[in-house]
């Protein structure tokens, strides 16, 4: 019996092991003829079957690079280093290492800072100072916040995602900047302090043509929770160019949000429509600012120092209160969903000379104390934003860190709806592995931290808090291997003394 039984199951498992390879032949036959006789790829038609595997392992290069082969500061847009200290940050465990740095001080424009030989004792630090963001509004903003998340639109990124990045928001104390999607429930959620964003399709206060409608001006003003409005000019990745959400990811809630058709790709256009001088832009601010009481400010990526000489001289002929109350500087080294090739990698300036190149025409046209920085680009750790603090920023703002913090992992699928973290798509499924209340706590964990840790750079350079570092405070790698203080490379100028009027 037992033998009879043994014979039938190996029968069974002969048979099913032939239909299994036949199915297999089959299929192999019918790519063989797909790959032969089709004409849009050369090597599939002429290696059928075995062409396939390129593109296979074209798609798992990415994998095997980032995980396997390369070192942990070799990578771009961030490399390994940066990620761990961003993930340890967010889960708020031990993030020293051991034996010697990995990072090298001898490449050309590397910057190190400079420490005093009596650093500030813990007894003598003192908090973030408060700064006022538009004190002549009939609302301004007073806040301590020193890094916060910068633009991140709800379609770009998932609700659980946005609904998280509230929450910690809340808990870190510092603002959420909604992106040019319009404002959702999920921002308003957590009740942290939001930064309202105008993108060129003033997607949320826009009419049915496109056009500015102060109605739903001033009802998106009528949260207490949105503290300013940013006018989006251009995006550190794609200068030139609107937002682009694929229409996979345009969901019926998404496009009545942003008052858009739901399933056609939102693309923005790329410039305002109705500003096209600095007379334009400095009108829409003013009419922005008096429909919503509240202070407001413009996003761009600045590459021409004579535009901000024609525009600062118009503020300065106009009046000081036609300022803009602050101003975002994005680095050409920006993030984004979804850019073409030639603008993410090719246009515009990165930072690290576009924030100088502001903050030095500010104090050319008087203007300084006006007009508050806000810098972006590419400001993940505590080094990254204790130099933009020295470099003059008021603030710092991040996207990408604070993907980090919720999981990112860098699989750069942004635009094809299929994060495997649930961050970046509207897949249910995907979307599951992200817990809003959880995450809330790493975004938290990840602002504080960072802060902490710019405040323990400036105390090793002998100032109280962050905001007193200063362009004396670090020292640039030269060509030839030695460096020079910032403030040689970029000097502070002096003011032209322009006449000021108050209007």
């Amino acid at each position: 019996m037992e033998s009879n039984f043994l014979l039938r199951l190996l029968e069974y498992m002969a048979a099913a092991f032939i239909f299994v390879v036949g199915l297999g032949a089959i299929a192999i036959i019918v790519m063989y003829i797909v790959d032969r006789t089709q004409t849009k790829q050369a090597i599939r038609h002429n290696f059928p079957v075995v062409g396939r595997f390129r593109y296979f392992f074209e798609e798992l290069g990415e994998f095997f690079r980032q995980y396997f082969f390369s070192m942990d500061r070799e990578e771009l847009p961030f490399n390994r280093a940066q990620r761990s200290w961003a993930y340890k940050a967010a889960k708020n465990i031990d993030n020293t290492v051991a034996f010697g740095s990995t990072r090298s001080l001898r490449p050309t424009g590397t910057t190190m800072f400079v420490n005093h030989p009596f650093p500030t004792l813990r007894a003598d630090t003192a908090e973030c100072c408060e700064q006022v963001i538009g004190p002549d509004c009939k609302h301004p903003y007073c806040t301590t916040a020193l890094f916060s998340i910068s633009g991140m639109s709800f379609g770009a990124i998932s609700t659980p995602a946005i609904r998280a990045l509230s929450n910690g928001a809340r808990k870190a104390g510092i603002w959420l900047n909604t992106g040019e999607g319009g404002l959702s429930p999920y921002h308003l959620e957590g009740d942290c302090d939001i930064v309202f964003q105008i993108g060129t399709a003033k997607n949320g206060v826009r009419d049915l043509q496109g056009n500015l409608d102060d109605g739903k001006l001033f009802e998106a003003a009528s949260h207490a929770q949105v503290r300013m409005f940013e006018l989006k000019l251009s995006q550190g990745a794609k200068p030139g160019k609107g937002g682009i959400l694929p229409g996979g990811k345009v969901t019926e809630e998404i496009a009545r949000i942003r008052g858009i058709e739901p399933g056609k790709d939102a693309i923005s256009p790329n410039r305002h429509l109705d500003i096209k001088t600095n007379d334009n832009l400095l009108d829409v601010i003013q009419h922005i600012r008096s429909v919503t009481g509240k202070p407001v400010g413009f996003k761009a990526v600045i590459a021409d120092e004579s535009w901000l000489d024609d525009l600062f001289s118009n503020i300065c002929q106009r009046g000081t209160d036609s300022a803009p109350d602050f101003i975002t500087v994005d680095g050409a080294d920006g993030g984004t969903g979804a850019a073409p090739l030639p603008l993410i990698d090719d246009m515009g300036l990165p930072l690290r000379e576009s924030l100088p190149m502001l903050v030095n025409k500010l104090i050319e046209h008087d203007l300084r104390d006006r007009v508050k920085v806000i810098a972006s680009g590419k400001l993940i750790t505590p080094a990254d934003v204790a130099w933009a603090l020295c470099l003059g920023a008021d603030f710092c703002v991040s996207a990408r860190g604070f993907m980090f913090s919720l999981g990112c992992i860098q699989a750069l699928q942004c635009n094809k709806n299929t994060c495997p973290t649930g961050i970046t798509t509207h897949n249910p499924k995907l979307q599951q592995g992200l817990d809003p209340s959880f995450k809330a706590e790493r975004v938290a964990n990840y602002a504080k931290n960072l802060c902490y840790e710019v405040g323990m750079i400036a105390h090793s350079c002998g100032v109280d808090e962050p905001r007193e570092l200063s362009r004396h405070h670090v020292r640039v790698v030269m060509e030839n291997g030695l460096s020079i203080p910032l403030h040689q490379l970029h000097p502070t100028p002096e003011p032209r003394h322009e006449p000021l009027t108050d209007s």
